[in-house]
């Protein structure tokens, strides 16, 4: 009977722990850092999540080595496929990028790649000028400096809006910003090994020759 009474308590636990849980998958990236409670949770319930999600027509990744977790709308169908099913709205919406934010997360992609093989920290964080370096060799040129810094600090508060970056607290020094880890997820190896290519096609456009059209940094 006490073996009873403490497996229903555990059951009822979990089922008290999945709301919120899911609640804040739906609405946001989890993050071990952030939230270690929550991530426990994530890890003794994450058959459950995937079951839940997927009637939703979702996907969870969970990448315990980095402490990350977040739910990706699943491939659409092949044409051929599409035909004889039922096309399910999609929950997470696609938002396509700008050139320079779709810039900004390929240079610190790369960046990441650099510091990872480094063999160092384990956060990547670079200052407003260290991005603005990143950047300035591919925006149109600008005799003002102040200007430019203006509009690259404009591109990294919509990738910090998107969950790749996070403002760090630095009191009164220079602003300074990590590079989370889950950028990784949403730019991959092959894209990255590209890159060189990519860049061209960036430069290109800056040249103000026709655009190459790249799709691989919707969300």
């Amino acid at each position: 009977m006490e073996a009873h009474t403490i497996n229903s308590q555990s059951t009822s636990d979990q089922d008290s722990a999945l709301p919120p849980l899911l609640i804040n998958l739906l609405k946001t990236v989890l993050y071990r850092e952030d939230d270690e409670q929550l991530w426990g949770a994530l890890l003794k319930l994450q058959a459950r999540v995937r079951d839940y999600v997927a009637v939703l027509n979702l996907d969870l990744v969970l990448d315990e080595a980095e402490g990350y977790a977040f739910l990706k709308s699943r491939p659409e169908p092949g044409e051929q496929e599409a035909k004889t099913k039922t096309r399910v709205p999609r929950l997470v919406a696609r938002r396509p990028l700008s050139f320079p934010v779709s810039l900004l997360l390929a240079l610190l992609r790369k960046r990441l790649a650099e510091f990872d093989a480094s063999g160092g920290d384990t956060r990547l964080v670079l200052s407003k000028d260290d991005i603005a370096g990143l950047m300035r060799v591919f925006l149109p040129d600008s005799s003002n400096e102040a200007r430019l810094v203006d509009q690259v600090e404009t591109h990294i508060n919509k990738v910090i809006d998107l969950g790749f970056v996070r403002k760090l607290k630095t009191g009164n020094n220079p602003q300074n910003y990590e590079v989370r880890r889950i950028l990784k997820a949403f730019v991959d190896a092959q894209w990255l090994a590209d890159f060189d290519v990519r860049l061209a096609s960036y430069q290109a456009q800056l040249a103000g020759e026709e655009p190459v059209q790249d799709n691989s940094n919707d969300e």
